[in-house]
């Protein structure tokens, strides 16, 4: 038998041509050791083999017996090339009927023994088995397609379950080369497989005990590694040292003081926990996580005042332009008569205070230290952008911004930075624990004083009239409505659909490619076509205005100036007003497609009304007229910290802030559902980092983490 290394292209396979490494090659599938980890996504239970006579109809069975006769049926009516047979055992014989598939009858003759895996179904024409997977029985020969718990493949066309089970079975062969790498100890206290024993039961399992067994090792491998990834990244970081901000009781009184509200005991909490990391001269890394509304940008805006007049600089970074400039007006605002200069940063303006000067200008200002606190998008990550001091990086919906980028500023300084990430999206517990396991975590949960329960309700098609009238009623008495627009998703499917101008070509990981120019204009045609409908049919006496990604920064800035003005009383958006927009008039915040948002981002829209004195509502405009999970937890429970765990129950964590993308594999991400596994694997990480934080004693782990670390990439 030929011996593969586990680096063999799977081009050195017996019988496979450049057609079929295509194919591989679409699938992620290069090497023996990609098809040894190119684990079943489900297996099939074709353990029980019945006499022909016992078959049920509409279930699966599995039956073996002699092949009588065998032929090729062309139906002219619906262009299908039939194959039928007939098989016999002792008991009876059967009808089995392959479609599309004429080859068959190169490999299945009459007289042969053979086993067949199928539904066992009533036609116009009698009971047949349809479609079944087959094998001929050949004493001495394993079954692998009809016998046993059967694994079904993520596959692609032309190259599905059948063909990858025969090459995975070949790779098994090169599992003998795999060395175990998590400590023995662990896997005897955790009750898992060591791996090559792993390895075959997740493929070829007897029986599905051995399979959840198998699998349980591999999420638990993977979740491991991750911990050790993020928890390693916390050690490492508090090997350096940071600027130490010096607490300042007075000023933080003063600041306290001239609110015109009264913080929570959370915003109190949480500012007193960031001060006194700030203090210390090990950077600190801390995200501040609260629904929305709940107070984050005062508690950031404490941090920076108190970072400010010690007398360091401070970098603020927002994820769009409009969210920059809210952010510039509000911390303007709370620090009035603070003596601090703050600027504005991002691809169409440079502001200072409320005076617009020369790009150059304002460079020049941030590198003599001349301004204190500077506010910006993306714009501030740029190589000429350099800081005097900067001691303080604050991030708000930390999760659109890529390590790389944090990383860039963070490291413009002469010692690391403090960094406060901040987050509106409350975030699950099972993610807390590991994609965020670096971080240390503020929780504002309380909101403040005075916030009104948002009144939420589905509307099917059927009640569109009444909620339209219930607007302008809303309207005519002085508010003011957001209406959002359906989510544009990227079709995977075959099938045509209405979004399939966004679909691009494969990629060569065998997965769609999104163009995603064309995705951003499919969302301003959706924009466009709301805001004709409103103006045109809805609302024509009312003044309506439209949002989207095509339109630009200055004249974004006057549409959103308008509506805050009550220029206009309709805002048509696209999810750019997911985040932070505060305009306290809007009473309505009306979304179009609500089904297919997730809880997370509804919420947030949710929160972007209640902020006034006025009673507010959400309407949920379902284009399916289905009443999904979603749309009912949400109008059930208001508090963001339940509905994330919803959220990731019900959608699965890849949906979650996009870490779908993370190089998280499959087995991990699904485990990221699980608190208590997930608190055991973190458990296990933090122990062995304890004895041996280096890793040691343990090289073959320390050299599986650091390939581990060229997959994953979190946000």
């Amino acid at each position: 038998m030929i011996k593969y290394t586990l680096d063999t292209p799977i081009g050195k396979l017996s019988r496979i041509n450049e057609r079929y490494l295509k194919k591989f090659h679409k699938l992620g599938l290069t090497t023996v050791r990609d098809l040894l980890y190119h684990f079943p996504h489900r297996y099939d239970d074709y353990s029980k083999i019945v006499p022909i006579n016992a078959l049920k109809f509409d279930e699966v069975a599995t039956i073996q017996g002699l092949v009588q006769k065998i032929d090729n049926i062309r139906t002219f009516k619906r262009r299908m090339s039939l194959t039928e047979a007939i098989i016999s055992d002792n008991t009876g014989s059967v009808k089995v009927i392959w479609f599309n598939q004429p080859y068959l009858i190169k490999n299945i003759f009459p007289g042969k023994s053979i086993s067949l895996s199928g539904k066992y179904l009533l036609g116009p024409k009698g009971p047949y088995i349809s479609n079944p997977s087959y094998e001929l029985l050949i004493i001495g020969k394993f079954m692998t397609h009809t016998a046993g718990i059967i694994p079904v493949y993520p596959a692609t066309i032309g190259l599905g379950s059948r063909f990858l089970r025969y090459y995975i079975k070949l790779a098994l062969i090169a599992s003998d080369q795999i060395k175990e790498f998590i400590p023995y100890d662990i896997l005897r206290k955790q009750k898992l497989p060591e791996i090559k024993t792993a390895l075959i039961n997740i493929h070829f399992p007897k029986n599905m005990k051995f399979a959840e067994e198998a699998k349980k090792r591999f999420a638990f491998e993977e979740l491991f590694l991750l911990q050790l990834f993020v928890l390693k990244q916390k050690i490492s970081l508090q090997k350096e040292i940071a600027f130490k901000v010096v607490f300042d009781k007075n000023l933080i009184q003063k600041f306290v003081n001239k609110l015109p509200f009264r913080l929570t005991n959370a915003q109190r909490k949480s500012a007193w926990e960031i001060i006194r990391d700030m203090e210390k001269n090990k950077p600190m890394n801390r995200l501040l996580q609260g629904d929305v509304g709940s107070g984050k940008t005062v508690v950031a805006a404490m941090a920076a005042l108190e970072t400010a007049k010690t007398g360091f600089q401070i970098a603020f970074l927002a994820p769009t332009e409009i969210l920059a400039q809210q952010h510039f007006k509000e911390i303007n605002k709370l620090l009035n008569g603070f003596n601090l200069h703050i600027g504005l940063l991002t691809s169409a303006e440079n502001k200072v205070e409320d005076e617009t000067i020369k790009r150059n200008d304002f460079i020049e200002k941030v590198k003599n230290g001349k301004l204190n606190i500077v506010i910006g998008t993306h714009a501030l990550i740029q190589k000429n952008i350099k800081f005097k001091n900067l001691a303080l990086v604050i991030v708000d919906e930390q999760h659109r911004f890529g390590v790389e980028q944090r990383a860039m500023l963070l490291g413009r300084s002469k010692q690391i930075p403090h960094l406060l990430s901040m987050t509106a999206t409350p975030i699950p517990r099972t993610l807390t624990l590991t994609i965020y396991g670096d971080l240390d975590i503020s929780l504002l949960d309380e909101m403040p004083e005075g916030r009104q329960k948002i009144i939420t309700k589905i509307v099917p098609p059927e009640q569109r009239k009444q909620a339209y009238e219930f607007i302008r009623r809303e309207v005519k008495n002085g508010r003011q409505v957001f209406v959002i627009c359906p989510r544009i998703e990227a079709s995977t499917s075959p099938s045509t659909t209405p979004l399939d101008s966004t679909r691009g070509g494969l990629g060569a990981d065998g997965q769609l490619e999104i163009d995603h120019r064309k995705l951003i204009w499919s969302e301003v045609k959706a924009v466009k076509e709301e805001y004709e409908k409103l103006t045109m049919d809805i609302f024509p006496d009312l003044k309506i205005s439209m949002l989207h990604g095509k339109i630009k920064a200055k004249e974004k800035e006057k549409i959103m100036t308008d509506f805050k003005d009550k220029k206009t009383d309709v805002l048509v958006s696209t999810s750019v007003i997911e985040v932070g927009i505060d305009i306290p008039n809007t009473t309505v915040m009306m979304i179009e497609g609500a089904d297919r948002f997730g809880l997370a981002q509804l919420h947030q829209f949710r929160g972007r009304v209640g902020r006034g004195k006025h009673q507010s509502y959400c309407f949920l405009f379902s284009t399916s007229g289905e009443t999904t999970h979603r749309l009912r937890a949400l109008v059930k429970c208001d508090n963001g910290f339940e509905l994330a765990e919803k959220d990731l129950e019900i959608r699965g964590p890849g949906q979650f802030y996009g870490i779908k993308q993370s190089g998280i594999p499959d087995l991990a991400m699904n485990s990221l559902k699980d608190l208590i596994f997930v608190k055991s694997t973190r458990q296990e990480a933090v122990e062995l980092l304890k004895k041996d934080p280096e890793l040691l004693k343990y090289p073959l782990l320390s050299e599986k983490l650091s390939q581990f670390k060229k997959t994953i990439h979190l946000e």
